[in-house]
């Protein structure tokens, strides 16, 4: 379970590091159907293009750990789950969306429950693991 964590939390933060930077270079050409939204929108959309990829970022320190910090990627999760549920939101006030947003939503509504169930894996093994102390001392 520690290895599937460590790998979904790289995989989480490279994919956000890199929506975040496609974002951030692109603006509104990065999003279905914003193409003539104008200058706010295009700021906004870069705005959040740079929080993203901090975001990213985050969650590439956090599998850097050792081991995985449990509070750190139920903190990060949840945040990805108020994401979705924002999106849940906006279709209920506006209807539904391009089709890939919706994609994104089951995602971001799927993902976060793993996320929870995964996040003292690494704690949890690391705990288990005998440290060399504690083997010396065991010996002695």
């Amino acid at each position: 379970m520690a290895g599937l964590l460590k790998w979904l939390v790289l995989a989480m933060g490279g994919a956000c590091v890199a929506i975040g930077a496609f974002h951030f270079a692109l603006g509104i050409d990065s999003v279905p159907g914003e193409g003539s939204a104008g200058a706010t929108v295009d700021s906004r959309e870069r705005y959040y293009g740079a929080v993203f990829l901090g975001y990213g970022l985050a969650w590439l320190w956090a599998a850097r750990q050792s081991p995985i910090p449990a509070t750190v990627v139920r903190w990060l999760a949840g945040i990805f789950l108020l994401g979705g549920l924002g999106r849940l939101l906006s279709m209920a006030v506006y209807g539904p969306p391009q089709w890939f947003q919706i994609a994104l939503t089951v995602v971001e509504l799927v993902l976060p429950p793993l996320y929870f169930m995964l996040a003292g894996a690494d704690e949890r093994a690391t705990a288990d693991r005998p440290s060399p102390r504690r083997a010396e001392r065991a010996f002695l």
